[in-house]
């Protein structure tokens, strides 16, 4: 059986980020022994319809617009997703609900599950996650973990493992206004 886990969203908007970061800390700090992939599916949109018909299992790790408290994580597998109109409240929730109606009515199509997070602030323009979504986002790690190791893939946790943050900073240069040592260009030595 071929799996991916894909984590999307939009890292420049605060939490709208932490389903990319999840993809990116499971890369980091664990290794995986079984027929598993993990990708950065950023805003690829209906590009990942590919991957729902080409793939057996796909999990996607995401924020959810459902009303509860932030920090909540939610496991919301296709079937359940396709009947929840209030949860395409952002561009890329819309179209992943629309990507399933799609692939609903096709020959093949992947057993899809959404492993996301309700967020705090998906609308500052400003790389990092809230203190709430933070406090959390381990939760949403172990979760994907379970989910992966009930693909039948052994997972094997890295020694030194980096914190979101350092994961953060290695992908954008930068995690809630704390930024990576800066490499000087010609122009800041000649002053």
């Amino acid at each position: 059986m071929k799996n991916i886990v894909i984590g999307v969203g939009n890292v420049l908007f605060k939490d709208e980020g932490v389903g990319i970061y999840a993809a990116h800390y499971l890369k980091e700090n664990y290794d995986f022994e079984g027929d598993i992939e993990i990708m950065d599916g950023g805003t690829l949109g209906f590009k990942l319809m590919a991957y729902f018909q080409e793939y057996d299992n796909v999990i996607i790790l995401d924020t959810v617009s459902v009303e509860d408290n932030p920090g909540s994580i939610f496991r919301l597998p296709s079937d359940v997703l396709l009947g929840m109109g209030q949860y395409r409240k952002t561009a890329h929730e819309v179209e992943i609900v629309e990507m399933l109606e799609i692939c609903s009515v096709l020959e093949k199509h992947a057993e899809v599950i959404i492993l996301g997070i309700i967020p705090e602030d998906i609308e500052s323009v400003k790389i990092g996650l809230t203190p709430k979504i933070e406090e959390h986002f381990v939760d949403l790690i172990n979760q994907a973990l379970k989910d992966i190791e009930a693909l039948d893939v052994k997972i094997t946790a890295k020694e030194n493992p980096k914190s979101i943050s350092d994961v953060a900073k290695g992908l954008m240069g930068s995690y809630n206004d704390e930024y990576d040592e800066r490499i000087p260009n010609d122009e800041d030595t000649t002053r």
